[in-house]
């Protein structure tokens, strides 16, 4: 339907954040380890900013975003793409899937599910509901129940979250991120994918998508999530403590000890660009934990983890 004319050839990898605040330690995580395996890897490092959902957008965070990357010496290849320069191209997908018959519109709420179970049972499937004013759900033709990841090894979901028909458009007429985020993708030809634990099982539905619009598959990858405590994961919702912008380095190589390096004695007086050419050179995926979750502990102008 939308099949890649590109070759996976050559390593692409990205960064994509929502523009909903500074970063904080957990998204220092997510930059810094998908800039390690993309460099490691002789690849190119891109960046994103996923600003498509509106209502949680804060003006200027992109700026300040795009800022603290660099002053973490994390520089990316290429152009920055805005998801919303790009409703065109996710409408005119989503009238094609339209057209094929893969979509339709679905008046059941959050609560509704999760008092049949949880998972959606394909309620309004047959419905024929009109689109206004409406969720609009993607009929799951090709789920997939398990996959690879680089750092995590073989994972399997539950059946009936593989074979859900999941929303691609939410009622507020706002594209949902398990759309936008595969065509992104595609659009720049990203072949290996490294983000944060909480996107693991919503993989199983990506690839499913790539495969109803015939792209070849990029390589995902999930790192720990730190966590101020079990369950509740640093975040801009949260209000997660932003990242010293004035002195990188100590979080850095906080950070880099969070992915697994053991950092040596003499990067405590590195620059930042040494501290990350330091890091390039040794990233290695084995040395990464496979812990869903890390819970971080401030102490000291310093951090300690406890893995979970």
């Amino acid at each position: 339907m939308l099949a890649n004319t590109f070759d996976f050839g050559a390593y692409r990898g990205r960064f994509a954040p929502s523009p909903s605040g500074p970063l904080h330690f957990g998204s220092l995580v997510a930059a810094l380890g998908s800039y390690l395996d993309a460099k490691a890897h002789n690849g190119s490092w891109l960046v994103r900013i996923e600003d498509i959902d509106i209502p949680r957008v804060v003006t200027g965070s992109d700026s300040l975003i795009l800022s603290t990357l660099e002053n973490y010496g994390l520089y990316w290849d290429g152009s920055i793409r805005y998801q919303s320069e790009c409703l065109n191209h996710y409408q005119e997908v989503l009238n094609t899937l339209t057209n094929a018959k893969q979509v339709y519109a679905c008046k059941c709420t959050r609560k509704e599910i999760k008092q049949h179970g949880g998972f959606y049972t394909g309620h309004c499937r047959d419905l024929e509901l009109a689109f206004e004013q409406q969720a609009l759900r993607l009929k799951q033709s090709l789920p997939t129940y398990q996959f690879n990841d680089l750092f995590k090894g073989n994972i399997i979901v539950e059946s009936k979250f593989a074979e859900e028909d999941y929303i691609i458009k939410r009622r507020d007429g706002l594209f949902a991120y398990q759309l936008v985020v595969v065509l992104d993708d595609i659009e720049q030809q990203i072949s290996h994918i490294v983000r944060g634990a909480d996107l693991l099982f919503p993989t199983v539905r990506q690839i499913s998508l790539y495969k109803l619009l015939g792209a070849k598959v990029p390589q995902f990858g999930h790192l720990p999530l730190a966590v101020a405590e079990p369950g509740f994961k640093l975040s801009k919702q949260n209000y997660a403590a932003a990242i010293d912008m004035d002195k990188p380095q100590q979080t850095l190589l906080a950070a880099l000890n969070f992915l697994g390096l053991d950092t040596e004695a003499q990067l405590k007086s590195a620059t930042v660009e040494e501290i990350i050419q330091w890091a390039v050179n040794t990233w290695q995926r084995e040395h990464v934990p496979a812990n869903d979750e890390i819970q971080l502990i401030p102490s000291d102008n310093s951090f300690t983890f406890k893995p979970l």
